[in-house]
């Protein structure tokens, strides 16, 4: 099972839609209306943060999105 499907459906329905609606914000690439943000240490890696949950992307060099994760807000988070 793909990742982020996975990580969607321990979410609430409420939230599966609001996810879905940045995950299609992040593939046409309209980061005026997100909380976006790079990570420290990274070239290329980002998060979106909605509420408590975040989805964590990388942009490689020829601008295809690779989705890493999709998870609330945890002292996990961000070990990827």
């Amino acid at each position: 099972m793909d990742k982020v499907n996975k990580a969607l459906k321990k979410l609430s329905l409420d939230e599966q839609r609001k996810i879905i609606t940045i995950l299609k914000l992040i593939k046409n690439k309209n980061w005026s209306t997100l909380d976006r943000k790079k990570l420290k240490g990274y070239t290329n890696i980002y998060r979106v943060r909605s509420g408590q949950i975040r989805i964590i992307y990388q942009e490689s060099k020829n601008g295809e999105i690779i989705i890493l994760a999709v998870e609330r807000r945890g002292d996990t988070t961000y070990n990827f």
